[in-house]
């Protein structure tokens, strides 16, 4: 999802019951859990998916998120910066997958208060994705032309169409030569990929919180199948909309264990990949009287799945009055508003400039939140004295302190090389650093009838002997 929840990768076209297929193999045949994740912190049984999805817990997860907005305390940047949020790993108009337009991202990234987006377009020869695309601020909103190419996301300073099939560490090189940036994407499908010559990597994807969740997907697909259901779907989106578009998210322990290893051994700036496409509208097509056709608003007929009434009878009356090929219902599940503020990366930048921006995230100075659960400016983390912030790099001495800040109370989790060190509760931290290690803190929020993960920060590296 970005919300691309049936969306295969790398633009292939899969029907619509293959993808739900797909889902299912992905989901009991994925990975495992290593030794070396991070682990949630234990809290309340695992709520499911599936149970996030009712009604009780959506208003519940509502009204926590209302009650924490209130006790929200003003903080500001640190000196010389600003906080912006910026959107990476964002499709319009680039496949026949996508359903948005770079007007619609703009619209909606207005409306969501999103201060930059890094597009990412699928890469489609001869079109030339740095020349072709958008540069620049539009209405107070900076773009930055990319693609999603080659298991990355690339943000080279110019075209580097000459350099599409090179070598991979020639592919790399000319990405970020002259201050371009590369992420790793999709670490599900590359965990052990080389990070030699990278920017950093996605510690965040939307994508696989859907992709691995085909027991909710399902549930969601039938919620369409039948009047009562889809009714109710329909009030919840209107009632609760973020806390309905959430409900696959989970802890990315795949991804943080990736980055705690890789850190180790290099600063790598860790982002949010949104990978929004618009392209989640549930559309449900009358067949017959007795059986529909279910789909979004990017498959054709052929490649919507069908229900039969033997199985859903609520589709008898769904159907009842009306003839083959009659649209019965339409549920807009991702516009880009929602998926913007449903994670973003939000980066420390002293002015809103395309050179501000790639500094900001090459350096690290960066945070990766859940923005739907509570406003994240005014966070910040680093060293006391010398003051550096997070993704700086140090020499370890005695007597250095890290400092953590959030605007409300939350449950703050210090790691140490992909060890937790810290837990506690409150809305500030200090912490005498008493070894080398890559230090990155989380921020936690009670919603109620879990606890979730809110804020994702870029590491302070202290660094020993053998990195001097």
């Amino acid at each position: 999802m970005g919300i691309t929840m049936f969306m295969p990768r790398r633009g292939v076209a899969l029907t619509f019951a293959a993808r739900a297929v797909l889902a299912v193999v992905l989901t009991t045949t994925g990975r495992g859990a290593s030794a070396e994740e991070p682990k949630k912190p234990d809290a309340a049984p695992k709520v499911t998916s599936r149970e996030r999805l009712s009604r009780r817990r959506l208003a519940a997860a509502h009204e926590a998120v209302a009650r924490i907005a209130k006790g929200r305390r003003t903080l500001d940047p640190p000196a010389g910066f600003h906080d912006y949020r910026a959107i990476l790993h964002a499709h319009a108009e680039d496949s026949a997958h996508t359903g948005g337009t770079r007007p619609e991202i703009l619209a909606e990234a207005k409306r969501a208060g999103v201060d930059a987006v890094l597009l990412s377009d699928h890469y489609r020869p001869p079109r030339d994705f740095v020349n072709d695309s958008w540069r620049g601020l539009r209405e107070g909103v900076l773009f930055v032309p990319g693609s999603e190419v080659r298991g990355f996301l690339a943000y080279p300073m110019k075209s580097v169409m000459d350099r599409m099939e090179a070598p991979l560490p020639d592919f790399v090189s000319a990405v970020t030569s002259d201050g371009g940036l590369i992420f790793l994407s999709h670490i599900e499908e590359r965990p052990d990929h080389s990070m030699e010559g990278l920017t950093g990597l996605e510690i965040y994807n939307r994508h696989y919180d859907a992709k691995r969740d085909a027991a909710g997907m399902l549930a969601l697909i039938l919620k369409v199948t039948a009047p009562d259901s889809l009714r109710e779907l329909e009030e919840d989106l209107t009632r609760y909309p973020e806390e309905l578009f959430a409900f696959h998210v989970e802890y990315p322990a795949e991804y943080l264990a990736k980055w705690d290893r890789e850190t180790k051994e290099r600063r790598l700036t860790g982002v949010a990949a949104n990978d929004c496409h618009h392209n989640q509208v549930l559309i449900v097509k009358m067949i017959d009287e007795g059986s529909v056709r279910v789909g979004t608003n990017v498959d054709k007929d052929e490649d919507m799945r069908k229900f039969s009434a033997l199985l859903r009878p609520g589709i008898r009356a769904m159907t009842k009055g009306r003839k083959p090929g009659d649209v019965l219902a339409r549920v807009d599940l991702d516009p880009y508003h929602r998926s913007f503020q449903n994670v973003s990366t939000h980066v420390f930048a002293p002015e809103l400039t395309e050179p501000a921006v790639r500094e900001a995230l090459r350096e690290g100075r960066a945070y990766v939140s859940h923005d739907w659960m509570c406003d994240p400016r005014g966070f910040r983390f680093g060293l006391v004295e010398p003051a550096v912030l997070m993704g700086g790099e140090v020499a370890f001495k005695p007597g250095l302190k890290l400092s953590a800040s959030f605007p409300v109370a939350c449950r703050i989790r210090l790691i140490q090389d992909g060890r937790e060190v810290v837990s506690r509760s409150g809305d500030s931290l200090e912490y005498d650093v008493t070894a080398p290690g890559v230090y990155r803190v989380e921020g936690w929020l009670d919603l109620g009838s879990e606890e979730r993960g809110w804020i994702y920060a870029n590491p302070v590296y202290v660094r020993g002997s053998r990195h001097q």
